[in-house]
């Protein structure tokens, strides 16, 4: 039999159990997603396959870093050892409720989620048939929705952001283009076109910096038209970037330090800008600076697809731009996509354009985000 460190379990003439079906998954993966997602995977190892130790996160971690045992705990056997085609509905509905009284409903869920993964892939490739997934399992509360800036407040950030020439491409880029701060920090010039007026998101950023010719999904690999504001602030970008070895490289680096006052040339740029720095340094400050409320990176990319929503831009289309596997992680509805992204760019400076955009449009994602404010309030920090 296979260990999930070594290779495929490739034996068709035998069903494979849980364990060997979940390592075929994660080793298929490989390669697919990036390294700490692909980790974040092998963390629900034990949660699955098992064994899982009975006791509180902090125990659950002390045994996963030391593998000595923490006193008054024991291990519990969960899906491991049950071949794929042996495993029932009813066995599924109460391995899930259990991982969900023991550690938390959102944990069960998502384990659930990769189990029906994982036995979808074991069905293709060994020809086995696995139980249907179990209906109406325990749901939690409404997903609380993600702060973002109203399109006012974006518009005083851009134009905080066409005078700010050393950080002023760093935090607008996001709202213009929807990319994710992987997407942004792992572009290279190579991926920008500017005969074309297009930006091709081919690769993404890992936590320490080095960048991977993956995306998220395979919907990531994208391309984003460039238009007006963007256009204008990533060719003026070009010629300022720091270079490194002479050579342009990536897009958003690190742009160096200076030695010793304001208006002297910066040493040391061109090299990689890890999220933290920019998150810490640059992101941060440009919020407070303009006197906006403390959104995160990501909130960005939310901006970007709810005023393309709010323009009337179809659904189908701002999945694409944005990257999505398919319009229902857009929306809970899909609609056929008819225009070019040209238009849709467009469409987005006309949103953060003073006075251009229309008051039902504006009033939309106002109340939206008021919403959503206010929900956070109810539920605490």
């Amino acid at each position: 039999m296979v260990d999930l460190k070594e290779g495929n379990y490739t034996n068709q003439r035998e069903v494979p159990t849980i364990f060997q079906a979940f390592g075929h998954w994660l080793e298929l993966r490989r390669g697919q997603v990036k390294g700490c997602t692909l980790r974040g995977y092998g963390n629900y190892k034990n949660y699955i396959v098992g064994p899982l130790l009975l006791g509180t996160h902090a125990q659950r971690r002390e045994y996963t870093v030391t593998g000595k045992m923490p006193e008054g705990c024991q291990l519990r056997n969960m899906l491991g050892n049950l071949k794929v085609n042996e495993l029932t509905t009813g066995e599924i509905r109460v391995w899930h409720k259990f991982i969900a009284d023991s550690v938390g409903l959102h944990t069960a869920n998502r384990c659930r989620l990769y189990l029906q993964t994982i036995l979808g892939l074991a069905a293709e490739d060994f020809g086995v048939r696995p139980p249907p997934m179990p209906r109406r399992l325990s749901r939690g509360g409404p997903k609380m929705k993600k702060a973002i800036l109203l399109p006012e407040q974006v518009r005083t950030l851009l134009a905080q952001a066409k005078n700010d020439k050393e950080y002023g491409i760093f935090y607008s880029f996001p709202f213009l283009a929807g990319t994710r701060p992987s997407e942004q920090l792992g572009l290279l010039w190579q991926d920008v076109d500017f005969k074309k007026k297009e930006i091709h998101i081919r690769r993404m950023q890992e936590a320490d910096g080095t960048i991977v010719n993956i995306t998220k999904t395979a919907a990531g690999f994208r391309t984003i038209p460039m238009r007006g504001l963007l256009y204008d602030m990533m060719l003026d970008w070009n010629e300022r970037c720091p270079r490194r070895e002479g050579q342009l490289e990536r897009v958003f680096p690190g742009i160096g330090f200076r030695r010793f006052k304001l208006g002297e040339p910066r040493k040391n740029g061109g090299n990689c800008l890890l999220y933290s720095n920019f998150r810490l340094r640059i992101w941060k400050k440009a919020l407070k600076r303009a006197d906006l409320p403390p959104v995160t990176p990501h909130s960005a990319r939310h901006a970007f697809i709810s005023t393309l929503q709010a323009q009337g831009i179809e659904i189908g289309l701002v999945a694409k731009l944005a990257g999505h596997a398919n319009a229902t992680i857009t929306l809970s509805c899909y609609t056929q996509s008819v225009r070019g992204g040209e238009l849709a760019m467009e469409a987005l400076a006309k949103a953060f354009t003073p006075g251009v955009m229309s008051g039902t449009a504006a009033e939309t994602i106002r109340a939206d985000a008021e919403n959503t404010s206010h929900a956070a309030a109810l539920g605490g920090s």
